[in-house]
């Protein structure tokens, strides 16, 4: 060996070593979230039909957080929440944008995303799958901190060809233009055919964009469109669950087994790069399992479904693996938010919260950990303006009104009753004023919502 190779070889270990220590203290981080999944439809919560052995590891390796919530009962104000770290209301976009008016709905422009802050913390950023933040290009998730995105949604740069194309999806599909099946991606900004299933298409790209990013530390927010409608299952999925006779509640199953087989493929990829204790992996989904019977979904323990702020429309599965940092097999009791993403992956990417606006989740390493006792929250709060909904939880309390003006607000003792079976509200009236209270100082300078949308999805 020559001198010369020998110091090139020299100065590659060195700089190996370098990248791996840069790495080692910026993990990689993966958000998982599916759509409209119903609460119990995971074999760790007690699904019984089928089997998600892969999404069960992320819980099994990791932290299972049993009191975990999203930020809105609505797919579109849950996903901004939980991007911005930051409580939807407090911005407007609190529920379902209106998807007639192009350049006017979506997420607004001054927000930023956790692509907008791990990329200017030296990560590679990437968007698969759903977006439901916008459909203009100023919209897009390329314009929102993410360097690639692959999207299941159009995006379009003038109000004319956005009318055309609902035009022509009512046209095929109904009044509802609900796709019979996603057969188009539109990748960076440009529209490509799909040939394959939806759920195996995503997960290609999730395993690819992993291979593609091996070597630096990356954030990919991996956003499945299951099991929302349109029910689709592959004919391979569905003869893995043959037992099950209801043809709605098989095809369900089929998708949930295509998600799992997804996720399975993901960590596997983790693993063949020596990555999966180098990434902190979130997994929840946007909201609780709808009520209208479009799915054959399950909610249990809990009451209500999407769209209301019973437990069954806020409370989800939520599960956080960071293997070798968190510990393995832990449930953690208290709540947390979806909110707490954001700052508790800048926390583990060494990087600084933003200065110029408050967050409203907190870092939640210390608590999962055991570090932190306490709450990480003192309250959560939720607020549905336009159905005239708001709940507060304050330790096991939850003051919970529904949807109307005449009603009452409800109390419940979460610990002793999560299903919200009896309300004590006549019984503790301190509380309930206090909770009432707490409420009213929180949304007293909340802005009016920037829009609202009367076609509930």
């Amino acid at each position: 060996m020559s001198r010369h190779t020998a110091v090139l070889g020299s100065v590659a270990a060195v700089l190996l070593a370098a990248g791996q220590v840069r790495a080692a203290g910026k993990p990689n981080v993966i958000v998982l979230f599916t759509d409209d999944q119903g609460y119990a439809d995971i074999s760790a919560h007690g699904c019984k039909d089928y089997q998600t052995p892969h999404l069960d590891s992320l819980a099994k390796n990791g932290v299972r957080c049993s009191a975990g919530y999203v930020s809105q009962c609505q797919c579109s104000p849950s996903r901004a929440g939980m991007l911005t770290g930051r409580h939807q209301s407090r911005f407007g976009h609190e529920e379902n944008p209106p998807a007639e008016a192009v350049p006017k709905y979506g997420l607004p422009d001054d927000q930023k995303t956790i692509a907008d802050h791990l990329k200017a913390a030296g990560y590679a950023t990437g968007h698969v799958g759903k977006w439901h933040l916008g459909t203009h290009s100023s919209k897009d998730p390329t314009a929102r901190g993410f360097a690639e995105s692959v999207s299941v949604e159009a995006t379009f740069d003038t109000e004319e060809k956005h009318q055309a194309f609902n035009a022509a999806r009512k046209s095929e599909f109904g009044t509802r233009g609900v796709p019979v099946k996603y057969n188009a991606f539109t990748r960076n900004g440009k529209h490509e055919k799909v040939s394959k299933y939806i759920a195996d298409a995503l997960a290609d790209e999730v395993v690819s964009y992993i291979d593609r990013h091996k070597a630096e530390p990356f954030f990919l927010y991996w956003a499945h469109v299951f099991p929302h409608v349109p029910q689709v299952a592959d004919e391979k999925y569905l003869k893995r669950v043959e037992h099950i006779k209801d043809d709605a509640r098989r095809t369900y199953a089929a998708m949930m087994l295509a998600v799992d087989d997804g996720v399975g493929r993901m960590l596997a990829e983790l693993r063949k790069h020596g990555l999966e204790e180098n990434t902190l992996i979130f997994y929840m989904s946007d909201n609780g399992g709808p009520s209208d019977g479009r799915l054959p979904c399950f909610n249990t323990p809990f009451r209500g479904n999407k769209g209301g702020l019973l437990e069954g429309g806020i409370r989800v599965p939520y599960f956080v693996q960071w293997k070798g940092t968190l510990p393995a097999g832990k449930e953690y009791d208290r709540p947390v938010s979806t909110l707490d993403i954001l700052p508790t992956a800048l926390a583990a990417a060494g990087a600084k919260p933003p200065a110029d606006r408050a967050l409203d989740g907190v870092n939640l390493l210390p608590f999962l950990k055991g570090e932190a006792t306490g709450d990480p929250h003192a309250q959560l709060f939720w607020r549905y303006l336009r159905r005239d909904m708001f709940a507060v939880r304050d330790g096991d309390w939850k003051l919970v009104k529904l949807k109307g003006k005449n009603e009452k607000p409800e109390l419940y003792d979460l610990k002793a009753d999560p299903g919200e079976a009896t309300d004590l509200a006549a019984k503790h009236p301190d509380k309930v004023k206090a909770l009432q209270a707490a409420y009213d100082a929180w949304a007293k300078d909340l802005p009016k919502p920037l829009w609202n949308n009367t076609r509930d999805e």
